[in-house]
């Protein structure tokens, strides 16, 4: 079957901004669906809320929205765009629910928009757990047994026929959102009734438990012509029990007979028929080894998590092909480089592939370390290898998390045997570290089986790690014998762990095994669906054979795994620089290690290595492929960290020099320099012990601004109040940076912040933009909403900004990216730091600006003088608001008040022809949407109410009900705004939580009391998480927030494509 000719333009719906449970693995599918419709001669119409990813540019699409993903603004552009097609499952579940709710309002009938790829009875019998398993039982295929409850009530009815253990599944979810183990009574109606909430449409599975079975999944594609193939066999090394963004698994299954990967697969199969889903589908199968019996779980007639995983690990791009079936082409008519077309497709690789989750939780104060149903990672890693071992390792060493290897993690191997398998009881993060100490002192196997449900294969391939890490350690002080160290490098053990183990450098390590010539080898994974395409891996285990080219060639490092500080945005500067060598003549090369991305897609680059961004992975590439120089300041703090060593190794890095990186980070040099320029900055000092910070913080005052040095996201930074609090700190702080000192500032009470990007080619630099954050200073800039024009900065101070902004620039002589940050205080613009590398704005400014920084910058690297570039600053007439969107709702125990620390997970961008507006609409699209009318709680901490009484008339002058806690309502009376009172939850019944319960309540706006209050207030900001209400605890947030809804009811104009913002520049 050709093409289809009966469509021109085709939408797609994106996933919205980064979550844990949909990240940007959809930024990834997406942008491989226009590529491949584009290619098909499609226009492609897309609409997507998160201005971070590659979809979202304007060259990527014909026609971009940046919208909040809603029903509204969907139906908007549908009417002004009138697509022809929908293709629905390459958003995520976000695309996917959108594309259910626009169908059920009659939008796709009434604008005559087909769906294609899945029809929306697929999605409705995938999705909907009752449906599921009405179509499995007329499949004859076994699923758990359970019941549908669209109420408690309902649920609490169930439960007396299934019995606990049980697992609460909401309907039309991602990330296992709002589910989880129930084994009481208390914890079944607490479980339901957050299922409840998260579901769409107010539904949840009770099911019975398969904890500690095998969890097994495939993925797989199916065509028009009922054609299918099995993509990809995973199995999971956790046992049912930890969802499987958390857990670790292989591909391909390691332990699994044949026999049993031909059943899954014929169910697979019957499953996709029955679905009739036109391309891939991920489907999870549970196993238990004891009886045989096996049950499907889901499925996910899209693409997602596990098949951005599957393409990688096998070379095959599920969302392109998906794509090109959806257009009407069948798989016998796209080009397969073993056997001709696809249908003949099998998968065949010989190497194995290990993904590993990398989680937060050191961000979130008061969480526990502990792995279920409900989703927790926010990142991920892929390694491939020759064999389990050497695979597994390398991904211990992609996730960076200071450990190149699985021994020694914290003080595990200082604990008693007995103290090591209680803390296993129950799946964390540190669970496979903590399993390689407890084979150390001899836990026998069966017994870890038993209480882990991980099978002896896997424990058995750890023990004999353990076993040759032991050989090794007997060797401490110098060099092992040279079989024992190439053993050791077959099995994956990383230079830079072994010189940790033998007590040597990890230079002395390199050399010793080069000369023994124990070299990185490298293998292709060629690329199914195109014709004559790979991507590549090291391994210790085979021969070379990867051929390299004679041209010009640069090397580009990535950002490693997604993690709170460092996501998406650099990713996205990542693969502009490659596109950007591209067009310049340069072979690009790229390495990295996250399976989510557009940067580790086979056609990114010109060479894409998989690889682990380590010393001894990026010095191997170099020296095989012997580029003319490394790009380190596109992909964050993780090349960065690195760069300094590889300098040392003889590597020329590009742009930016190391020296200059570290005269940034470093305070007392940084400081001088600022002097010198003339710059303020806010008096600061460095400590390394506990008596240097209490002189420091004795010389400046009271309250500080602490911090590691050398770090992102804010990671550890805190605002101090007193000396029991900096004492507090740097008794935690060893652990966070214990070969750096600590910075100490003056903290700027009340100061507005901005910041500003710039590129630079050494002698001279370009301000595309200044922006202004929306929350005052001591809120991390990665939190803050922000604006771009400022809006309440003088003229003059955005004029200073960007004078001191181009004097950094050309005085630290930075060739690339530099972002600067600023605070205004006392009519003073202080500098606070400055960062010579990319940083998380550049997606939000080439967007909002029409400026495409980081091709820009990767120009400007390889000679391009900033006044031969043409740039102009244009005035902007239009308005970009950047709001954060926070996990918190996945962290029910978390207070959720922002701070200097990151706990952001992603973004989006609203734009309008006003501030308010694009306020209102970036809050919308940020699942946060403002109310237009009723009732706003006011609770407000006694040194803000003198700036919140602003945001309170506005509310009630626009006709909002306010509703105060008594010392609150007292102040706001007091000061002429009218206010009824609610009692707080320590002063009887009904208080403001039955308030929220009963939806009385449609926003609330709590600024928190702080450790110095005689009663813990996070309830309130818990309890309206819980409730699903609006919440603010900032006054600047409040502000704008009623700025935004008054901006809304004045009406709002209709929606404008990207192309057209942009249009409007150049006009």
């Amino acid at each position: 079957m050709p093409r289809r000719d009966d469509l021109k333009k085709v939408l797609i719906i994106g996933s919205g901004p980064i979550v844990i449970g949909q990240a940007c693995e959809f930024d990834y599918s997406g942008t491989q669906a226009c590529k491949a419709l584009r290619k098909l001669g499609y226009e492609i119409l897309l609409v997507n809320s998160n201005p971070a990813t590659i979809m979202t540019d304007p060259g990527m699409a014909d026609t971009t929205y940046i919208e909040p993903l809603t029903v509204e603004a969907l139906t908007e552009i549908i009417r002004k765009e009138r697509p022809d097609a929908l293709l629905p499952n390459l958003g995520g579940q976000t695309g996917l629910n959108l594309s259910t709710a626009l169908a059920k309002a009659g939008v796709l009938d009434e604008y005559g928009v087909r769906v294609i790829g899945v029809n929306l009875d697929a999605i409705e019998r995938g999705e909907d757990r009752q449906t599921f398993k009405d179509t499995m039982t007329r499949l004859g295929i076994e699923t758990p047994r359970s019941a549908i409850a669209n109420s408690l009530e309902e649920a609490r009815r169930e439960i007396r026929e299934i019995g606990f253990p049980v697992v609460i599944r909401p309907a039309y979810t991602m990330g296992g959102t709002g589910g989880g183990f129930a084994y009481n009574m208390d914890e079944f109606e607490a479980l339901v009734s957050r299922g409840l909430s998260a579901s769409m449409v107010g539904q949840v599975l009770v099911e019975e438990s398969v904890l500690g079975w095998e969890e097994l999944e495939l993925e797989v594609v199916r065509d028009a012509k009922g054609r299918k193939i099995t993509v990809c066999f995973i199995e999971n090394v956790d046992a049912m029990g930890v969802h499987t963004g958390d857990s670790y698994c292989t591909a391909p299954m390691l332990t699994i007979s044949p026999e049993l990967q031909d059943r899954l697969q014929r169910y697979s199969y019957a499953i996709v028929d029955a679905i009739e889903v036109i391309g891939g589908t991920n489907v999870q199968f549970a196993h238990d080894p004891k009886t045989g019996r096996v049950v499907v779980i889901e499925i996910n007639p899209r693409t997602s998590r596990s098949s951005a995983l599957a393409s990688k690990a096998t070379g095959f791009p599920i969302a392109l092909v998906s794509s090109m079936l959806a257009a009407g082409q069948t798989l016998d008519e796209i080009p397969y480089w073993r056997d001709g077309t696809l249908e003949k497709y099998t998968p065949s690789g010989d190497y194995v592939v290990v993904k590993f989750a990398r989680w937060a939780f050191e961000k979130f104060k008061g969480v526990e370390d502990r792995l279920g149903t409900q989703m927790r990672a926010v990142g991920e890693v892929m390694s491939i290898g020759k064999n389990y071992k050497e695979a597994l390792q390398k991904a211990i060493r992609s996730l960076e998390i200071g450990r190149s290897g699985l021994g020694f993690a914290r003080d595990f191997h200082a604990r008693p045997l007995p103290e090591l398998l209680e803390m296993m009881a129950e799946p964390t993060s540190e669970r496979q570290f903590i399993l390689y100490e407890a084979l150390r002192k001899g836990a026998d196997i069966e017994a870890l089986y038993r209480l882990t449900h991980i099978k002896p294969w896997f424990l058995n391939q750890m023990k004999e790690l353990v076993d040759l890490e032991e050989q090794i350690l007997e060797h401490r002080g110098q060099l092992p014998p040279d079989d024992l160290l190439a053993r050791a490098k077959k099995d994956g053990f990383a230079d830079k762990y072994l010189a940790a183990l033998l007590g040597v450098t990890e230079t002395a390590v390199r050399q010793r095994r080069i000369a023994l010539g124990v070299m990185e080898a490298w293998e292709p994974v060629p690329v199914s669906g195109v014709e004559d395409a790979a991507y590549y891996y090291s391994t210790y285990n085979a021969p070379d054979r990867v051929p390299v080219s004679s041209g010009r060639k640069i090397l580009v490092l990535g950002g490693g795994p997604n993690r709170i500080g460092q996501g998406i945005e650099f990713d996205y500067c990542c693969v502009h620089t490659a596109f950007a060598l591209r067009d310049a003549g340069y072979e690009s090369i790229m390495v990295n290690c996250n399976p989510e991305t557009v940067s580790t897609d086979y056609d990114t680059s010109n060479k894409l290595y998989f690889e682990p961004l380590t010393v001894e992975d990026v010095l191997s590439i170099y020296e095989k492929e012997k580029p003319e120089g490394v790009v380190v300041q596109f992909g964050g703090q993780t090349p960065l960290n690195i760069a300094a060593q590889l300098e040392a190794a003889g590597v020329r890095i590009l742009g930016t020099s190391p020296e200059t990186i570290d005269l940034a980070e470093d305070r007392q040099r940084f400081a001088a320099l600022m002097r010198k320029l003339g710059i303020p900055q806010p008096e600061s000092g460095m400590a390394s012990t506990l008596d240097e910070a209490l002189a420091v913080a004795e010389r400046i005052g009271y309250p500080l601004m602490v911090r590691p040095s050398y770090v992102l996201g804010g990671r550890a930074m805190e605002i101090v109040h007193d000396e029991e609090m900096l004492r507090e700190y740097l008794r935690k702080a060893v652990d966070v940076s214990p070969e750096r000192p600590v910075l100490i500032d003056r903290y700027l009470r009340n100061a507005i912040e901005a910041e500003a990007d710039a590129i630079a080619d050494g002698t001279d630099a370009f301000v595309p933009a200044v922006m202004e954050h929306i929350e005052l200073a001591g809120v991390h800039s990665g939190d803050s909403a922000c604006v771009i024009p400022p809006v309440t900065i003088p003229a003059r101070h955005v004029a200073t900004i960007e004078e001191y902004t181009r004097k950094i620039a050309v005085s630290m002589k930075v060739v690339g990216l530099l972002n600067v940050q600023y605070a205004i205080a006392d009519d003073t613009v202080y500098i606070l730091e400055a960062n010579p590398r990319a940083s998380r704005t550049v997606p939000l400014v080439s967007k909002v600006c029409d400026i495409s920084m980081a091709r820009l910058a990767t120009q400007a690297m390889l000679g391009t003088k900033i006044a031969d570039m043409g740039l102009e600053k244009k005035p902007l007439p239009h308005f970009g608001v950047k709001e954060a969107v926070f996990p918190f709702y996945m962290f029910p125990e978390v207070d959720p008040v922002l701070g200097p620390e990151m706990r952001s997970t992603g973004e989006v961008l609203g734009m309008a022809d006003s501030y308010g507006l694009a306020f209102f609409k970036a809050q919308e699209a940020a699942l946060s949407p403002l109310p237009l009318e009723g009732t706003v709680l006011f609770t407000i901490a006694d040194h803000d109410k003198e700036s919140a009484l602003e945001a309170a008339r506005r509310f009630s002058a626009l006709g909002f009900t306010i509703l105060a806690t008594e010392g609150t309502r007292a102040f706001l009376t007091g000061n002429g705004v009218s206010a009824l009172t609610v009692k707080k939850m320590h002063e009887g019944r009904p208080n403001l939580v039955d308030a929220l319960t009963n939806g009385e309540i449609h926003l609330v706006v709590n600024t928190p009391a702080g450790k110095k209050s005689a009663y813990d207030d996070s309830y309130i900001r818990k309890a309206a998480i819980r409730h699903r209400v609006p919440y603010i605890t900032t006054v600047a947030g409040a502000l704008a927030a009623a700025v935004g809804i008054e901006a809304c009811r004045a009406g709002r104009s209709g929606v404008r494509s990207l192309q057209e913002y942009h249009a409007d520049l150049s006009s």
